[in-house]
C-alpha cells in the first residue's frame, strides 16, 4: 500500500471539481443496415458476451503534486444491462472532455462455445488496497485490485472513498482461458515524488499481441501502481475473443454505409506539384516494370496483371516512370480527377472495432523541405522517390458504428488521435491534410516539424486546404477484406510485393553544407550532428512497397 499527503488551496481545488462534458459526435449515428451483429450493441467472445459502456458516475479526483500537469478522475460505469457485471473502473484525465469506455460481461453457455465447467465469471475473494490518499485537497480516495479464485484473473481495479474492502459484488474476475496478457499503454498520471511512498502511476492498458489476426480485447480499464518499473507480468489482463466466425465485424453492406457516412476529406497542399492518381492512370500513362540485370522496363497493363505476384520484396523487380522527360514530368505530377482511396477493411482489438485503412497512391514523392528557424531550404533531389503510398485508418466501434479513432500515418511514424480531437467538416466526416510534397497525413493545418522540436530545426511538413481534394466518402475503392471471404476479389497489382520506384543513394553531404553555412551562430554545430536529427528516408531515394507489403496490414499500427 502507497500512500501520500500534501496540502493545495482551496481555488486550485475547485478547478477539478468541474465535471467534464461527455462527447457527441457532430451528428447522430444512422441506422446502419443489418446484417448479423454489427451494431446490435453486444458481442459473443464465446463464453461470455460483452456490452460496451460509455456512462459513467465520478468517484474521486487525484491531482499532481506540483500542480505541473493536470488531475485524473475515476469514474464508476453506469447503466449496466441486467444480468452483465462490471469488470473494472475507468479513468482519465481530469481536463479532458469526458471520452472513453469500459466492457461489461455476462456468461453465455452454448455447445459450440464452452470449452470448460467452471464458470466463465467469479467473484473475487477479497481485495488489496494498492494506494490511498487523504487530503485535503483531493479527500479521501482509495484503489483496490480484486484478488481473483484460482484460475481466474482480474480485468481492472476498482475505486472507492472508503476505506472498507469494495463488496465483493462490485466487479467480476475471468476465467484464465478467456483472457489475454496485456501491457500498459500511454501514462494517464504520473505524480513524482521526492519520497518513494508518495509516486502514483496510472496507465491505459492495451493486448500484448495485437493486429488483425489478434484477439486481445482490451476492458478499457486502467492500470495503477506505486512504482514505475512495472513487472513483466502485469496485475491484470484484457479479454480474449474465442469466436472465431467475427460476426460483430461489418458485412460489405455496413462497410460501404460506415465509408459513406464518414470518409474524410483528403485535402492537399495549394502549391502541391506532386498530386495523387489512381493506380491504373499510373500504369496507362507510361510505368515500366524493371527487373535486376535487364535494361530495358516492361510496360505494366492498366490492371497491373502481368506485374509478379506474391512473394517478398527481394530487390529482383521494380517500378519506374517512364524514359521520355516530358512522360516523366507529365507522371510526377499525378491526375487527382482519376484519384480514389483504396480501403482495407480489417478486425481490430480481437473484432471488438473495426479499422477502416484508406491508402493513396502518389506516382512522385518530392524533394524534402528543411525549416531552421526562419530559414526554409528545398532541397534539388533530397526526399524523392517514384511510387509514394500513404494511409489513414478509421477505427469505429462495433457495438453501435461510433467513430472512435483515426490513425494518421506521418512518414516512418504516426499517432491515433481520439475522435474528440478531430476537425469535422461535414457531419461526421473530418479533414485530413497531406503535407507538401511529401503527402504524409495530418489532422489539422499548419506546419509540422519532423526532427528537433528544442532547436526548431528539422523537415517541414505543411498543411492547408485547397481545391485539390479527394472525397473519400465516395471516391474509394474496396480492395481487401480478408474476413468477408469471397465477397471481395483482390485487384492484381495489390499482390505486387515489390518497391514501386527505383533506389538511389544520394551524396547528400553537399546539399547539407549549403543549410549549414546560413544557419545563425547559436544553433550551427558539426554535418555529423546535424545528419541525426533527420529522418533516414531523406538520405536515399527508394520506391515504397504497396499497401499489402507493410507491416501494418496484419499488423497493428505504429
Amino acid at each position: 500500500m502507497f500512500e501520500c499527503c500534501a496540502s493545495s488551496c482551496v481555488s486550485e481545488y475547485e478547478v477539478f471539481l468541474e465535471e467534464p462534458e461527455p462527447f457527441s459526435l457532430p451528428s447522430p449515428l444512422p441506422q446502419w443496415p443489418k446484417g448479423k451483429d454489427f451494431a446490435t450493441g453486444k458481442i459473443c467472445l464465446g463464453d461470455i458476451e460483452v456490452v460496451q459502456i460509455t456512462k459513467f458516475d465520478k468517484i474521486w479526483s487525484c491531482t499532481p503534486l506540483y500542480r505541473k500537469a493536470g488531475g485524473v478522475t475515476f469514474y464508476k460505469p453506469i447503466g449496466i444491462p441486467d444480468g452483465y457485471f462490471s469488470l473494472g473502473h475507468y479513468c482519465q484525465l481530469s481536463n479532458r472532455i469526458l471520452r472513453g469506455y469500459v466492457l461489461v460481461a455476462k456468461s453465455v453457455s452454448t455447445d459450440k462455445s464452452r470449452i470448460s465447467d467452471s464458470p466463465a465469471l467469479e467473484k473475487p475473494v477479497s481485495y488489496t488496497l494498492v494506494w490511498s490518499e487523504d487530503t485535503s485537497r483531493d479527500g479521501c480516495g482509495y484503489i483496490w485490485l480484486p484478488n481473483p479464485p484460482e484460475g481466474y484473473k482480474p480485468m481492472g481495479f476498482v475505486v472507492t472513498i472508503e476505506p472498507n474492502e469494495p463488496d465483493l459484488e462490485e466487479v467480476r474476475c475471468v476465467r484464465d482461458d478467456l483472457t489475454e496478457s496485456c501491457e500498459v499503454g500511454e501514462v494517464i498520471f504520473d505524480r513524482k515524488s521526492l519520497f518513494p511512498s508518495g509516486s502514483f502511476y496510472v496507465w491505459d492498458t492495451k493486448p500484448c499481441s495485437r493486429g488483425m489476426l489478434c484477439r486481445g480485447v482490451p476492458v478499457g480499464t486502467f492500470l495503477c501502481s506505486g512504482d514505475e518499473d512495472l513487472e513483466d507480468e502485469l496485475s491484470i489482463a484484457c479479454l480474449k475473443n474465442l469466436d472465431s466466425s467475427l460476426t460483430a465485424m461489418p458485412n460489405l453492406e455496413q462497410v460501404h454505409a460506415l465509408i459513406k457516412h464518414y470518409g474524410p476529406t483528403l485535402y492537399f497542399h495549394p502549391d502541391e506539384a506532386y498530386l495523387p492518381s489512381s493506380v491504373s492512370w499510373f500504369f496507362e500513362n507510361g510505368s515500366l516494370l524493371y527487373k535486376e540485370g535487364r535494361d530495358e522496363g516492361l510496360t505494366v497493363d492498366s490492371k497491373g496483371s502481368n506485374l509478379p505476384g506474391g512473394g517478398r520484396n527481394d530487390g529482383e523487380f521494380w517500378l519506374d516512370l517512364p524514359d521520355e522527360e516530358n512522360d516523366k514530368d507529365y507522371v510526377k505530377s499525378g491526375d487527382i480527377e482519376s484519384a480514389e482511396l483504396y480501403v482495407h477493411v480489417k478486425p481490430a482489438s480481437g473484432g471488438a472495432f473495426t479499422d477502416i485503412a484508406m491508402w493513396i497512391f502518389c506516382p512522385f514523392n518530392g524533394p524534402a523541405t528543411i525549416k531552421a528557424g526562419a530559414l526554409s531550404y528545398t532541397f534539388n533531389r533530397i526526399g524523392q522517390h517514384v511510387g509514394d503510398w500513404e494511409h489513414y485508418t478509421l477505427r469505429l466501434s462495433n457495438f453501435n458504428g461510433e467513430l472512435w479513432s483515426v490513425y494518421f500515418s506521418e512518414h516512418s511514424g504516426g499517432e491515433w488521435l481520439d475522435a474528440s480531437n478531430l476537425e469535422f467538416i461535414d457531419g461526421n466526416k473530418a479533414a485530413v491534410y497531406a503535407s507538401k510534397s511529401g503527402h504524409a497525413s495530418y489532422p489539422r493545418e499548419g506546419c509540422y516539424l519532423q526532427g528537433s522540436d528544442k532547436l526548431g530545426i528539422g523537415a517541414s511538413n505543411d498543411c492547408a486546404k485547397s481545391d485539390y481534394c479527394v472525397d473519400s466518402s465516395t471516391r474509394y475503392q474496396v480492395i481487401a477484406a480478408e474476413y468477408l471471404g469471397e465477397d471481395i476479389v483482390e485487384p492484381h497489382w495489390l499482390q505486387y510485393m515489390r518497391e514501386w520506384g527505383p533506389t538511389i543513394v544520394y551524396d547528400s553531404r553537399s546539399e547539407l553544407e549549403k543549410i549549414l553555412k546560413h544557419l545563425p551562430f547559436f544553433v550551427r554545430f558539426s554535418l555529423e550532428n546535424f545528419i541525426e536529427i533527420f529522418p533516414t528516408e531523406l538520405y536515399g531515394e527508394e520506391g515504397p512497397t504497396g499497401p499489402k507489403e507493410k507491416d501494418n496490414w496484419l499488423g497493428d499500427e505504429r
